[in-house]
């Protein structure tokens, strides 16, 4: 690790990140005008965004920082796979690990595990289905799609949050900085499937406002202190088909998704570092 890279590290640990998060969340959704769209013609600059895949392309259609970085894609531009036998990659971005859940740890970077159960706020009843099943970590940078959908057909059965720090989620953190997704603030989405239980959990980061899910809104910012669950089941109960929207990020961050064991076998292009597009094969069921 170089000094420069040291020193990112090092500054972490003494930033007021959730105080900065919140702040940046506020600017985030003020309607500035003339402002507004200077910032996100510099943003759109920054990362190289593609905004003709957007369903607006022009910048000064959106009112606020966060419509434009929750914009949504034109329809048809992000195809699903309609093979029953196959899942649909959740989420736009790079892969960061991919693997077996092995003694109930998940792979973070080299050197860095950290458990399931860590992983779902503590929940050993709730971790256990997925001991010796399948994982995998998909990292979503600020030029990135940021909506979450399905990867297969699921029934919502809980959603815990789990309060946390809010550490970068990039590559040079997670190579550095322990329990990382398990250290974040976060939230675990747990559904019924075809499959045995499948997790979703969305990972807060550095300067991400919010996450939302598409039946709760808001479930992040302000900050709690303590882990939250909530239970639907009978008239609460939510369905949701494969590729349907869940959730999305107001700024960027990371989706961690838990498999149980011999239930499916990921597709063999998807090793770490390798770009996902929402819609492509995550998988086959087994």
């Amino acid at each position: 690790m170089t000094l420069i890279d040291a020193l990112k590290i090092a500054g972490q640990y003494c930033l007021p990140k959730h105080a900065l998060s919140r702040l940046v969340g506020k600017l985030a959704a003020a309607e500035a005008g003339s402002l507004t769209t200077r910032l996100i013609r510099l943003f759109i600059a920054r990362f190289g965004i593609d905004m003709s895949e957007a369903v607006h392309e022009d910048p000064a259609h959106y009112k606020t920082f966060n419509a434009f970085f929750t914009r949504a894609l034109k329809a048809g531009l992000r195809p699903v796979v309609d093979d029953p036998l196959l899942l649909a990659l959740p989420v736009d971005g790079c892969v960061s690990q991919l693997g077996d859940i092995s003694q109930g740890r998940i792979v973070q970077a080299k050197g860095h595990d950290f458990s399931a159960r860590e992983l779902l706020g503590g929940d050993a009843k709730l971790a256990a289905p997925f001991q010796g099943g399948k994982f995998a970590t998909i990292y979503l940078s600020p030029k990135d799609y940021h909506r979450i959908h399905m990867p297969l057909d699921g029934v919502l059965e809980s959603m815990v949050y789990i309060p946390g720090d809010l550490f970068s989620v990039n590559p040079l953190t997670a190579e550095h900085v322990p329990n990382l997704f398990a250290r974040n603030e976060r939230v675990a989405c747990i559904f019924r499937t075809e499959l045995g239980p499948m997790a979703l959990v969305l990972v807060g980061a550095t300067i991400v406002a919010s996450i939302e899910t598409i039946w709760a809104g808001t479930i992040t910012s302000p900050a709690g202190k303590k882990v939250t669950r909530w239970d639907y089941s009978g008239e609460q109960a939510i369905t949701l088909k494969k590729g349907e929207e869940m959730g999305l990020f107001k700024l960027g961050s990371t989706v961690v998704c838990l498999f149980p064991p011999e239930t499916i076998s990921f597709a063999d292009n998807l090793q770490p570092g390798a770009t996902t597009r929402m819609g492509q094969i995550f998988g086959r069921i087994r």
